[in-house]
């Protein structure tokens, strides 16, 4: 399986494979030696499940690598403890290799990516938690956007800036932050920084808490 994926990779003109691992404890070591942009991880291997090892890699302050759990068991709870263990995709093995690529790519981009099959779990099952912010979010310095139709969980409890709310909007239509950039006609950078704000506002994790708080708001 790693020769197939190491083989699909290379294909591409912008990724290089900079090594592999047949274990847990193998990967946590070759991540923190080799410094990767993007770990592709399995669940269930010898010594320490994929799991134990995604914790302890996002753990490691030296190591920026983004890690995208590749399975081939479609479980809640291999799925749910991923995304708990801090990684930035979920996808399945019998994915096409244009969507291990795509996974690759948007992972080093900085974007959180979840196969479709998933998605709409992921979203129902967060829905399911309420959202918590922090009383230290603050309101933005410019003008706030104008608040939605409250969904039938309540107005937003944030205020965001009209960009903001924009990018927030295309961020729940699962769009990277490439495509917000191309949709909004402004550089890559500048989607980054808004996306950074609307999370530390919304007191989000991630994209994916992200998403499930556009969705429960009637943003999306």
């Amino acid at each position: 399986m790693r020769a197939g994926f190491r083989m699909i990779l290379e294909a591409a003109d912008d990724i290089v494979v900079v090594g592999e691992a047949a274990t847990g404890v193998e990967g946590v070591a070759a991540a923190s030696a080799l410094h990767p942009d993007v770990v592709c991880m399995d669940v269930q291997m010898p010594d320490m499940d994929g799991l134990e090892a995604t914790r302890l890699i996002v753990a490691d302050r030296t190591v920026s690598a983004a890690v995208v759990i590749v399975t081939t068991f479609d479980r809640d709870d291999y799925l749910f403890a991923s995304l708990s263990a801090g990684a930035s995709g979920f996808l399945l093995k019998n994915a096409g290799p244009e969507e291990l690529v795509n996974a690759v790519r948007v992972a080093a981009a900085g974007d959180a990516l979840l196969a479709p099959e998933v998605t709409r779990r992921v979203i129902a099952r967060f829905a399911e938690t309420p959202v918590t912010v922090p009383p230290s979010a603050s309101p933005a310095a410019d003008t706030p956007a104008a608040s939605p139709a409250a969904s039938p969980a309540g107005p937003p409890i944030v205020e965001l800036t009209d960009r903001e709310d924009e990018v927030l909007r295309l961020v729940a239509q699962a769009l990277s932050n490439a495509e917000i950039a191309q949709r909004l006609y402004i550089g890559e950078a500048t989607v980054k920084t808004h996306v950074s704000n609307v999370l530390q506002k919304l007191g989000a994790r991630d994209r994916v808490a992200a998403v499930v708080y556009a969705h429960r708001h009637g943003l999306a």
